[in-house]
């Protein structure tokens, strides 16, 4: 192998890397060791790359067949060299893979950053570091690689020192595949000796199905050649099992072997929160191992991320992200689903139309959901907080399956959890099943208020006779809540009632002599009524007495079938049009401000009303159309008390 000088080019590297390799180096210098898991794991990907792209191009094998990850020491040099025979990579790809940070999310990254090394280091660990891991243990790396199918004229040599800059140069590779050498530094010399490398592959890669390969040492020879009588042998041995950890049997399995592989599939640094492995038989045979992460990645929301499991047929590797195995609402599930029925050349498209693949599809979604199900039921507490950090991180998530998916959406319902007024503050906890338990006597309505606030929600004037005569109430406070709401009519034959819309009927909570006493107080109201009607006719459609109020004088509600106030508000902050609608006034007959509101001159009486009708706006979270009015109107009245 030799480079031509006057070719050699120095470029730097993207803001976004110099910033990552200085967080890294300084952040996971505790955890050393998983740089090696790093880039054993690149290699794996490389190799599968290969076989899956050999399938259609056969002439990429190149005549080596023979897959495998070779890792060698240089004692005398300082350094350690992790060989692949896999993909390889040409000069455009070794600049995007490694000069730059081309995965969405970069931006949401670098912004939660926290300059808190043990916080960081998690971070970092989601995003994932992959190659630059080498610089946690060396001060220089070099890069030797060859696209598959290019000729040797084509290599590249990549090096680095890690302060902000890297050369490439053209370089003569006979093999395709890429070989990284880590030059270690002083403090980092301890991964030179065998036995510790080996530890470490067996500890972190044991479950790569390609054959990690390491030279014997001498003891280890000395002692094979006691065995067959003097000869040495093979001088290679391969460290890992060298076989697909999912094709196991799961009794042959650890749970340190379980989480490792996790950790390679979703190059998440943390435990997983649970696992689901089976093989499934019959008419369609595949093997399934999905995992519930432990926590959300940070670009969990970005659009342009691509979620998905991976795709493997009879353990082949087909691709990356495949997100139609899974329906979008569990795109935070990661793992492995390996077919025996998909053909090896199966694309995208295939996997979008195939019968196959809904069958492998539905397989899955109900061994994620059993999975779930499993934790939240459980009466261990352990389980339980399993499950209450699941929702904490991926609920919002969750709960789009329940316009989604309409198979399963009672089981979804049994797992949601949401916040309510039976708790003093806001976590998610109470399930449907939980409140139905709870209803009292003659209730046959789920109520619920949704809000864009938990604290909205909890001092809304809608909730003033639930808590006075004890009903709970849910409170439903993120935007997905106001989508799934329009898709779900019921639980368990109780209809799901907000408690902003429609004429509210607590008429079962209410005795003979309060019926008699309201409806007196409706007749004796019905001229105020009228006057509040006309002096806001513009704004409301209805005025009435309402008994939902006990400490505040009004409140805005919808009719039954229009949209809520907090999903219009939702709507117009999306910049999307808006059907034309007023909100009905409803006064409390009770309140100070209705009583002098009675007795206000004529000439104040349409000032009072639109001060009641703007309080009414602010206090569910409004926002109102002329703030400098309602001041000006506020001021005026103040003064003339």
């Amino acid at each position: 192998m030799s480079a031509v000088k006057e070719q050699t080019q120095t470029l730097s590297f993207q803001t976004e890397v110099k910033q990552l390799l200085q967080l890294m180096i300084h952040s996971l210098y505790s955890n050393r060791e998983i740089f090696l898991r790093e880039l054993v794991s690149n290699a794996s990907d490389a190799i599968d790359k290969l076989r899956f792209e050999a399938l259609a191009h056969p002439a990429l094998n190149e005549g080596d067949t023979d897959l495998k990850i070779r890792i060698r020491v240089d004692k005398e040099k300082g350094t350690i060299s992790i060989t692949d025979n896999g993909i390889g990579m040409s000069r455009d790809e070794v600049i995007a893979n490694i000069g730059t940070i081309a995965k969405s999310g970069t931006k949401e990254f670098f912004a939660k950053l926290t300059g808190d090394q043990q916080k960081d280091a998690n971070l970092i660990g989601q995003f994932g570091v992959g190659f630059y891991s080498a610089f946690i243990v060396s001060d220089r790396v070099e890069l030797r690689t060859r696209l598959g199918g290019q000729p040797a004229s084509e290599g590249v040599l990549w090096s680095s020192t890690g302060d902000g800059e890297f050369t490439l140069a053209p370089l003569e590779i006979a093999a395709r595949g890429t070989e990284v050498t880590l030059h270690l530094k002083d403090d980092a010399k301890e991964f030179l000796d065998d036995y510790r490398l080996k530890s470490i592959i067996r500890k972190y890669s044991d479950h790569i199905q390609m054959p990690i390969v390491m030279k014997k040492t001498e003891w280890d020879q000395e002692k094979q050649a006691q065995v067959v009588g003097g000869k040495s042998g093979d001088e290679d041995e391969t460290v890992n099992q060298a076989s697909a950890l999912w094709a196991r049997g799961k009794n042959e399995i650890t749970e340190t072997e379980y989480e490792e592989f996790y950790k390679h599939v979703s190059h998440d640094w943390e435990k997983p929160l649970a696992w689901s492995h089976a093989r499934v038989e019959g008419r369609h045979e595949y093997t399934e191992l999905l995992y519930l992460p432990g926590k959300a990645p940070f670009d969990l929301f970005d659009r342009e991320t691509k979620h998905g499991v991976k795709l493997y047929v009879r353990r082949v590797f087909i691709m990356d992200d495949a997100e139609h195995l899974l329906p979008r609402y569990l795109r935070f599930v990661k793992g492995v689903i390996d077919s025996n029925d998909l053909p090896l050349n199966v694309s995208r498209e295939i996997l979008q139309e195939s019968k196959d693949v809904e069958a492998i599809k539905s397989g899955c979604v109900k061994k994620v959901l059993g999975l779930l199900e499993d934790l939240a039921n459980s009466e261990d507490t352990s389980q339980k907080e399993k499950y209450a950090t699941f929702w904490g991180g991926f609920g919002r998530v969750f709960k789009e399956g329940l316009g989604e998916d309409f198979a399963n959406r009672e089981r979804l319902l049994k797992l949601i959890r949401v916040a309510s007024t039976h708790n003093s503050d806001d976590a998610q906890s109470v399930s449907l099943t939980e409140y139905v338990s709870r209803m009292k006597q003659g209730q046959d309505k789920i109520y619920y208020i949704s809000a864009d606030s938990f604290g909205a929600a909890k001092n809304s004037p809608h909730l003033e006779v639930f808590k006075k005569k004890g009903i709970e109430v849910l409170m439903l406070t993120e935007p997905v809540d106001e989508w799934w709401l329009g898709q779900v009519e019921e639980f368990d034959g109780k209809k799901l009632q907000s408690v902003a819309k429609g004429d509210l009927d607590l008429g079962a909570f209410d005795d003979e002599a309060e019926k008699k006493e309201q409806e007196k107080i409706a007749v004796e109201l019905k001229p105020l009524v009228e006057r509040i009607k006309t002096a806001l006719a513009d704004k409301v459609k209805e005025v009435r007495v309402t008994h939902r109020l006990v400490d505040s004088p009004a409140c805005l509600v919808v009719d039954e079938n229009e949209l809520s106030g907090n999903l219009e508000r939702m709507l117009k902050a999306a910049g999307q049009k808006v059907p034309a609608s007023k909100p009905i006034l409803e006064i409390n007959p009770a309140h100070p401000v209705i009583e002098r509101l009675k007795d206000s001159a004529e000439d104040d009486f349409a000032d009072w009303a639109s001060l009641l009708f703007d309080q009414s706006v602010l206090a569910e979270g409004g926002q109102l159309e002329n703030p400098a009015d309602f001041v000006k109107r506020m001021n005026t009245l103040m003064l003339k008390r």
